[in-house]
């Protein structure tokens, strides 16, 4: 069994998903904040542009539904993602979701 690739209709909904959380929560900032993510392999890294500078916020890994991702989260202290914290502001607003982490990315570090 091969490792799980991201498939392609999956990353066109995924950039839907990001669009429309951008347009609800950054109320027509996007030219200077915005999420987007970037995909390898079976990874989606969820980043933040803003103001021009790039941060990571999150990585989920592609589990074969779409409603339930694994999360770990960008700890600074580490410069890596920890998939064994759990306890930073927003981690309750993570339900399996690629907009639950998105949430809690917002609520862990703020704009």
């Amino acid at each position: 069994m091969g490792k799980k690739v991201i498939p392609k209709e999956i990353r066109q909904e995924i950039s839907g998903i990001i669009e429309g959380f951008n347009e609800k929560h950054f109320h027509g900032r996007q030219d200077s904040v915005a999420c987007f993510a970037e995909m390898k392999g079976k990874f989606l890294y969820l980043k933040r542009r803003e103001f021009g500078k790039i941060s990571p916020v999150a990585r989920l890994t592609y589990t074969g539904n779409m409603k339930k991702w694994d999360f770990a989260i960008f700890k600074w202290t580490w410069n890596d993602y920890d998939p064994d914290e759990w306890f930073f502001p927003g981690a309750n607003l993570f339900d399996g979701t690629i907009e639950g982490a998105m949430k809690a990315g917002l609520e862990a570090y703020p704009v």
